[in-house]
């Protein structure tokens, strides 16, 4: 996690990576022999990119789009902090089938060996953005419901029979471990502070809204 008491003003090295040409957000992939490049997080998820990333620190877009980490939509308003942890891959180099059940089934066989290599690993960081929804569920400590309303958001080809199980089984444990090693309190997105306006430590951001509400009654005319 970010060294120091301080985790709401990261390092240099620690801002988010963006992109320049489309400004939106870019995710590390290590390589198996160790090797880090960035790809746009849209790319993560299999969508099509017309442009090679150009990195540049979050701080200097000037307007970012910021979408939510968990379930991609566009309007992400608050900023969490917690572990950094990297999730390996694997990649089926050979499948071997029973040649009897492959001479009837054909494609439809199944699989008795699978042999894999190391794929590339995903770091995911220390910081993520959430919208409204995914943050209320991250605050209840809903992990059901954020794993949840993250896959109903996710494009068919990627939870699509089978897959579900394993895409919801790879998010319980990325999302685990976010709930365990989550640091207090959060930082709101606000236009010109991409990294987030954070309360002071111990300061309930919940009951500042509601005592500015009452005051805010309290100021009010009454009615005649």
């Amino acid at each position: 996690m970010t060294s120091g008491t301080d985790w709401t003003t990261p390092p240099p090295e620690q801002i988010p990576p963006y992109c320049r040409t489309c400004r939106r957000a870019l995710t590390r992939r290590v390589s198996p022999g160790g090797a880090v490049d960035l790809i746009h997080a849209g790319e993560r998820r299999g969508e099509a990119v017309d442009h090679k990333a150009q990195p540049v620190p979050l701080t200097e877009i000037a307007d970012p789009i910021i979408e939510c980490d968990f379930c991609s939509a566009p309007d992400a308003v608050w900023i969490y902090v917690c572990a950094d942890q990297q999730t390996d891959t694997r990649i089926v180099t050979s499948r071997t089938v029973d040649q009897c059940d492959y001479q009837r089934r054909h494609h439809a066989a199944r699989t008795r060996n699978v042999t894999t290599t190391a794929g590339p690993a995903q770091r995911w960081g220390q910081r993520w953005s959430a919208c409204e929804r995914c943050a209320a569920l991250i605050e209840h400590r809903d992990l059901m419901g954020l794993i949840a309303r993250v896959t109903d958001a996710m494009p068919a080809k990627l939870t699509r029979g089978k897959k579900l199980v394993q895409v919801r089984g790879h998010l319980h444990d990325t999302y685990t471990t976010v709930l365990a090693t989550r640091r207090p309190g959060r930082g709101r997105i606000t236009p010109g502070h991409p990294l987030g306006v954070w309360d002071p430590p111990g300061k309930d951001p919940h009951q500042t809204r509601a005592s500015t509400s009452t005051e805010g009654s309290a100021r009010r005319p009454a009615a005649k």
